[in-house]
């Protein structure tokens, strides 16, 4: 009744999992090996992240976040997968797609999107930015006739309720989709290897396709426009120690799609972009048909007004936005909030048992004018997480900061609260794990974190090089694996 899943540790002692709870990392409770062949095992994943691509920058090497290929570690590890009740696997499974049509239904309704964001838009400059360049696009009426979302749903089981809620909905720079499909073959070759001391079976760790999968969802809407040279633009950080993830899913759509990968920085897109009367976005000279964000989801990939420039300029094209500036504003954490509240899931769909469905993965979220949630956080703070409108991980409080910071925010009185949401604190059981970093190995209490990838594709089929003889809107669910 048990299927193992893969995770790949994010090791940050600010992370918004680590305090949701720990760390995202796993253990067996079966056939615990002996501390040397723990430090044996430890020492062959090493290798082997160093052998298959399984590595990150080092942070002690100021270039390793600029020159690929210099300063190498390998990326922090749990040495063997988790477990997970079937059940609960089979559910996120079914819940991706159901999220992923849920994401482009509220991406058009942008009078909701205002109206939602509009009190966080006057205490918080960042997400009042991306709603003039989204105001400016309804304005305009701007159609975006092929729509991609790559997309990455986090869980947790909370042991309170035995139940698998959702921690949030990723819809810009999902990360690890290159790393984690490794950590599947890793795990795997550890349990071939160790199988008889660890009393597991590597046929019980499923398969981990989502680098290929977002590769190939990248490419088909590349294929939309039909333009052999165009490219697929990477938006990336100018110092990008993950860059190893992201080079996974280049190569991919080189070797198995014959698409080319430029990569550049919000900065370069204003230096070097244009677009042509006809929509056409050219960087460099070369007709970009697919942009697909690693960056701009924080204030820092902003610092001056060159990568708003930069973010308007192709919000105005006619490429792919990966996400559109619509699909953006979906994943705010407010918009999370309010999907939860009573009767909004039927303005966007019609289907009772899906919109049930989603409702049992909500965990409580409450937005501050909520008078009796707040003081109820203020008197009992741990049973809280305190959520700003960011993406990332390390912006979320937690335990007595939450008090602190609600008093605070009360005092401050206006529309301060409204940066804000309140989001019930989940429990997940703890196990012991081993994990690896730096090619060092200790034991360490942990929980577990589920996220599962998605792929949408919705294009519109009148578009010149189909037939004109139909305007209505397909879609392709193209990915539902899971994530690390």
């Amino acid at each position: 009744s048990f299927k193992f899943r893969i995770y790949h540790l994010k090791l940050r002692r600010n992370s918004s999992r680590a305090q949701h709870s720990p760390l995202p990392a796993m253990s067996t409770t079966e056939g615990k090996p002996d501390a040397d062949a723990v430090e044996e095992m430890a020492r062959e994943a090493a290798a082997w992240c160093a052998m298959h691509g399984l590595v990150v920058g080092d942070r002690a090497d100021p270039r390793s976040g600029t020159v690929p290929g210099v300063g190498l570690v390998h990326a922090p590890i749990s040495l063997l997968p988790s477990r997970l009740p079937e059940s609960f696997w089979s559910q996120a499974c079914e819940l991706a797609p159901l999220f992923n049509e849920l994401v482009d239904r509220v991406s058009l309704d942008g009078d909701f999107l205002q109206d939602s964001l509009s009190k966080t838009r006057q205490v918080d400059d960042f997400t009042s930015r991306l709603l003039d360049i989204h105001r400016k696009m309804m304005d305009a009426n701007k159609k975006e006739n092929i729509r991609l979302g790559l997309h990455r749903s986090d869980y947790m089981l909370d042991s309170e309720t035995n139940s698998l809620l959702q921690i949030e909905l990723n819809t810009i720079s999902v990360s690890f989709p290159g790393l984690c499909s490794i950590v599947t073959e890793l795990h795997r070759t550890l349990i071939n290897q160790y199988g008889n001391l660890l009393c597991l079976d590597a046929k019980r760790v499923p398969g981990n396709e989502a680098s290929r999968q977002f590769a190939k969802a990248l490419a088909k809407a590349w294929d939309e426009f039909n333009v052999d040279s165009a490219v697929v633009m990477m938006i990336v950080q100018p110092e990008e120690r993950n860059m190893y993830d992201q080079y996974w899913l280049v190569k991919y759509l080189r070797e198995s799609h014959g698409v080319t990968t430029i990569r550049k920085t919000l900065s370069e897109v204003e230096a070097e972009g244009r677009v042509l009367p006809d929509g056409t976005l050219v960087v460099n000279d070369r007709k970009v048909t697919v942009v697909y964000f690693r960056a701009g989801y924080t204030p820092n990939d902003y610092p001056s007004e060159a990568e708003w420039s930069a973010r308007l300029l192709m919000e105005q094209s006619s490429a792919v936005k990966c996400p559109s500036i619509s699909y953006h504003l979906v994943g705010t954490k407010k918009i999370q909030q309010e999907l939860a509240k009573p009767n909004v899931l039927e303005r966007f769909l019609e289907n009772k048992e899906e919109i049930a469905k989603l409702r049992q993965c909500f965990a409580g979220l409450w937005s501050l004018d909520d008078e009796e949630v707040v003081k109820s956080a203020i008197e009992n703070p741990d049973l809280f997480v305190l959520k700003p409108q960011r993406e990332g991980g390390g912006n979320n409080i937690y335990g007595l900061d939450v008090r602190e910071a609600l008093i605070r925010l009360k005092k401050e009185g206006g529309d301060a609260l409204s940066a804000y949401i309140l989001m019930q604190r989940i429990f997940p059981k703890a196990s012991l794990a081993s994990l690896v970093r730096g090619g060092v190995c200790h034991e360490a209490l942990t929980v577990s974190e589920l996220g599962i990838y998605g792929a949408y594709l919705r294009y519109n089929k009148c578009l010149k090089h189909r037939s004109p003889n139909t305007s209505a809107p397909h879609k392709m669910v193209l990915l539902l694996t899971n994530r690390s």
